[in-house]
């Protein structure tokens, strides 16, 4: 197969030649400090599936043909890498590690699909090659001769990966990480609180996790008369977990942007201290989804109870952007509690849309004052949008528009084509059915920049992400299925820039997946979901798109664009 014919992302520029590179017991890989981990990364994958050593070259005149050369060139753009494979060696070439990193994964494409298998599959050998015989399941460990210059559409690249409806043990958050890293996906928006969970310890405030990691049961299906299963729930990732997490991110060129919801979806959180909320009055952490009345007071304490929150947050994750949330914050106990009242009077705020905007203004200037960026959902442009905010526009574009009109950076992820837990399919056997169908084809059309938006406006514009709440994907193998192959269509819509032609990306996509059974991934098949995929008799929620907009734009009207 050739070289074009195998790459997902689509490369902006590739030149097909004569020739191959075969990987053997003789190949090395050469890399300094510089590359040491994208180096790392291609030994592992390298030596798991074909059983060589592939060690550093013993002295610099190693024999042409064994060599892959890793190399940075502040010359290319960060992300951006330049890769050349011949008969004589490999080359990769990027702007710094994350573009190495990105040259890495694409050489790896170049390989047959068992390059990710993750014990070794043995080559054909030499004989059966020079007589056409067929080497069984051996295999030819060749890439195709090529030369590949490339480099993203977009620095933001993200996949939202929610963790506290249903936690995702650490070795599977990994394995996410290596799937995003294939894909030269390079955000992880990691949700790590809300009201059914709390995912992260916090040192200071122990109970946190002692209490808010656990909930008694889950709701199963759709809708407020929807059972629960009985079954407890619960976990959380300790300090050293992240900081692993994190690390093992970094060395595939992904940064984790970490979220703690605030002043709503906090229920969990006022299980562990009361204190936090309005009433005061003692809660279990939610067993029910969808949005929960209970939300922060805004007094004092409670406000230094994140920014300290955010003190040990800010400590394990190196991120230029923090994420507080900011969405789904009803205000009826604001309304109806005679001392927010009070409060909001001493604050000098009329609205409760500005105490809101009031307390994320707050943790904004804390963030700000420890040299990071506050990144928060669209709800917080209502009642006026802190300074230093990045928003989230998951309502549609509205966000993105107003919050671009107004000097701030923006990330699109809206919904009806962004939102990977939504159904699939009209098929009445998808597993508990949400919202809209968005099929692979509908995400590979995402662009993130709003046509209306002038030159200038999009410059701020970061990209754009996918975002999986996990409500009703209660394990890693659901997980799998809503996530792939769309995230796949994702990945190269944010990466390529120019014409999209999706029967092209189909194509390649039929051979990507080759590379997701060697890997393990439990994605939808194009016709359906398997047996073990579906879950019968359990209730979701149908919307036609029409009423989705609707409903958006009722809810966005309050944050329309200048």
């Amino acid at each position: 197969m050739s070289a074009a014919g195998r790459l997902l992302p689509k490369p902006r520029h590739l030149e097909e030649r004569d020739g191959e590179f075969v990987v053997g017991p003789r190949t090395r890989i050469l890399s300094d400090a510089s590359t040491a981990r994208p180096a790392a990364l291609l030994r592992s994958v390298l030596t798991a599936s074909t059983g060589f050593a592939l060690g550093e070259p013993a002295e610099p005149a190693s024999p042409a043909g064994t060599v892959i050369a890793l190399a940075v060139d502040p010359a290319l753009v960060a992300e951006g890498y330049h890769l050349v494979v011949d008969a004589s060696g490999v080359r990769i070439t990027g702007g710094s590690a994350a573009g190495v990193s990105n040259g890495v994964q694409a050489f790896l494409q170049l390989l047959p699909s068992e390059v990710y298998r993750r014990a070794p599959v043995p080559p054909v050998p030499p004989a059966a090659l020079a007589g056409g015989a067929d080497g069984g399941d051996a295999v030819h460990w060749a890439a195709p001769a090529c030369e590949i210059a490339d480099e993203p559409a977009f620095r933001w690249r993200g996949v939202m990966l929610d963790v506290a409806r249903h936690f995702l043990p650490k070795h599977d958050v990994l394995r996410f990480i290596d799937l995003m890293a294939m894909h030269r996906l390079n955000v992880l928006h990691f949700h790590l609180t809300d009201d059914q969970g709390w995912r992260i310890q916090i040192l200071r405030y122990p109970r946190l996790t002692e209490v808010g990691a656990w909930r008694r049961e889950s709701q199963v299906g759709y809708g407020a008369d929807a059972p629960g299963d009985g079954r407890p729930h619960g976990g959380y990732y300790t300090q050293q977990d992240l900081r692993e997490i994190v690390a093992y991110a970094a060395a595939r060129g992904i940064t984790v942007v970490p979220e703690i919801e605030s002043p709503g979806h906090v229920q969990a959180a006022i299980a562990a201290y009361p204190e936090l909320g309005v009433t005061g009055e003692r809660l279990d952490v939610s067993t029910r989804w969808g949005i929960i009345p209970n939300v922060l007071n805004a007094e004092e304490a409670t406000v230094e109870f994140f920014t300290n929150v955010l003190d040990e947050v800010l400590d394990i994750f190196p991120s230029e952007f923090i994420g507080v949330g900011g969405d789904e914050c009803p205000k009826g106990q604001w309304r109806d509690d005679p001392r927010t009242q009070q409060r909001m009077r001493e604050l000098g705020v009329t609205t409760e849309d500005a105490l809101q905007s009031w307390f994320i203004r707050r943790l904004d200037d804390h963030l700000t004052a420890r040299g990071r960026r506050l990144f928060g959902w669209d709800e917080i442009l209502e009642g006026g949008l802190a300074p230093g905010a990045t928003v989230a526009s998951w309502r549609g574009e509205t966000g993105a528009v107003a919050a671009a009109r107004s000097g701030h950076d923006v990330v699109l992820c809206p919904d009806q084509t962004a939102y990977l837990n939504y159904r699939q399919s009209e098929r009445p056997d998808e597993p508990i059915p949400l919202v809209v169908v968005i099929t692979v084809r509908d995400v590979y059309g995402f662009d993130p920049v709003p046509v209306s938006l002038t030159g200038d406006e999009r410059a701020h514009v970061l990209g754009g992400q996918a975002n999986l709440w996990t409500e009703y994907m209660d394990s890693p193998r659901t997980l799998d299925y809503f996530a792939f192959p769309r995230l796949c269509a994702l990945a190269e819509a944010l990466w390529t820039a120019g014409e999209r032609d999706y029967d092209a990306f189909a194509v390649r996509l039929d051979t990507h997946l080759e590379r997701l059974d060697a890997v393990g991934v439990e994605y939808r098949h194009a016709d359906g979901p398997l047996p073990w995929q579906t879950r019968p008799g359990i209730r979701g929620r149908i919307d036609s798109r029409d009423a989705r907009a609707a409903e958006v734009a009722a809810l966005t009207a309050n944050i329309a664009p200048a």
